[in-house]
């Protein structure tokens, strides 16, 4: 027996171990042993009330054991919902390639129709198309994808928490994959101090404030010039030109962030990214939040071990973090039954994991869909016009400064 069993075993000795009954003391908790072991505490739970641990190759039916579990293991719902919306961005990606191929060659490759789902890409223009709809009432056909994709984003902050950010975001997938790497790697990630992690996660409010700002000052008149300038019109094509001629200091910063998002967790959603400020601000108002029975709580922490935002999800109620993406791993890791989960606020009703996840999806593709059914998913550019629009793309007319573009004619 080596020293520590002995001094554990001394310990054992003398420290009580305390027994309860839940059918004889109205007062009990789940927890009916707790032996400190110099200053550790180990607690025991009740096999009823023990999360159950699944075993799904129980299953032979290779189909049915997926489906049982995407029903009841949230992480894989999670995975697979992210690794399918890779792949829509993917095939989404390389649509536009061949399109914009076709538009290079003045039109001499094979025509591939220009996907609108590229427009998601593009959230300045979106921004601008929100509130130009919400004074106008007019949803403009030049990029009419963008701002659905736009609503639908927001929708899911609002009623689901940061949801989008870890179910259907292709760069929040990247940024986790990355992190996780690092943590395979080198067995952790890092965590910048209190004061440094608070110092950065501001600079996203301040990018976001600033774009906010930029377009709460243009009237009317400045929104629709910027709409239908020549600029927007192909904002999509000039994306992909920027990043098919990336510079070199582009390249070092796209490369830089890369590997802080190896060794610090989700680094550009955290610190960087505007669009993760606004839904955080709208995850406030979200009824849909992770929910702590105290009743039951262990305090064994295991969910604030998982968090890969840090939050201290243990000592929470309700967790009203903006940092807070939704992403159920908190929720998997409690080993308690109905400890642990998503709520809603007035009932108390518990929200099934799988059913959370087809919540995300489901509003997201409701909103979109209704786009394309209202016959406000394709835009009314045609092939004439960007064959035009390609071979003048290079010229002054095509620029813009902080949603100012150059004055315009009709025929430009």
């Amino acid at each position: 027996m080596n020293p520590q069993q002995k001094a554990i075993e001394q310990d054992n000795q003398y420290i009580p171990r305390i027994m309860a009954d839940r059918h004889q003391d109205t007062n009990w908790k789940p927890v009916v042993t707790e032996t400190v072991i110099r200053k550790t505490v180990i607690k025991k739970i009740p096999l009823e009330l023990r999360q159950k641990k699944t075993n799904f190759n129980q299953e032979s039916l290779w189909y049915k054991r997926i489906a049982w579990r995407l029903k009841e293991d949230p992480q894989f719902l999670r995975s697979t919902i992210q690794a399918t919306f890779i792949l829509l961005c993917v095939w989404i990606g390389l649509e536009f390639f061949l399109f914009v191929k076709w538009g290079l060659t003045s039109g001499q490759s094979s025509f591939v129709p220009r996907s609108p789902g590229v427009e998601g890409f593009l959230p300045i223009s979106a921004l601008i198309s929100l509130k130009y709809w919400m004074q106008t009432g007019i949803i403009n056909d030049i990029h009419p994808s963008g701002l659905f994709i736009l609503i639908g984003i927001l929708a899911t902050g609002l009623f689901m928490k940061k949801a989008f950010c870890s179910w259907l975001c292709p760069v929040g997938t990247l940024s986790e994959a990355l992190w996780m790497f690092g943590k395979k790697i080198f067995q952790k990630n890092l965590s910048p101090p209190k004061w440094l992690d608070y110092s950065l996660r501001s600079l996203k409010y301040i990018l976001l404030l600033f774009f906010l700002l930029s377009i709460w000052q243009m009237d009317v008149p400045s929104l629709k010039a910027f709409i239908y300038s020549p600029y927007n019109k192909v904002a999509d094509i000039k994306m992909f030109m920027f990043f098919a001629n990336i510079s070199t200091f582009t390249l070092w910063t796209i490369v830089i962030l890369i590997i802080f998002s190896v060794f610090i967790k989700n680094f550009w959603c955290r610190y960087l990214c505007p669009y993760g400020g606004l839904l955080g601000i709208l995850s406030w108002l979200s009824p849909l939040k992770v929910t702590r029975n105290k009743s039951t709580c262990i305090d064994c922490e295991l969910c604030t071990k998982v968090c890969p935002s840090n939050i201290k999800v243990h000592k929470t109620t309700k967790v009203w973090s903006d940092e807070c993406t939704n992403c159920l791993a908190c929720v998997q890791a409690c080993p308690v039954k109905n400890t642990l989960d998503i709520r809603t606020p007035l009932t108390k009703t518990k929200i099934p994991n799988w059913v959370f996840g087809v919540l995300v999806i489901g509003v997201f593709v409701a909103i979109t869909g209704l786009a394309m059914l209202t016959g406000h998913w394709q835009n009314s550019i045609t092939k004439e016009e960007y064959l035009k629009r390609f071979q003048e793309i290079e010229s002054p007319t095509y620029q813009h400064f902080q949603g100012k573009v150059p004055e315009y004619s009709l025929n430009d």
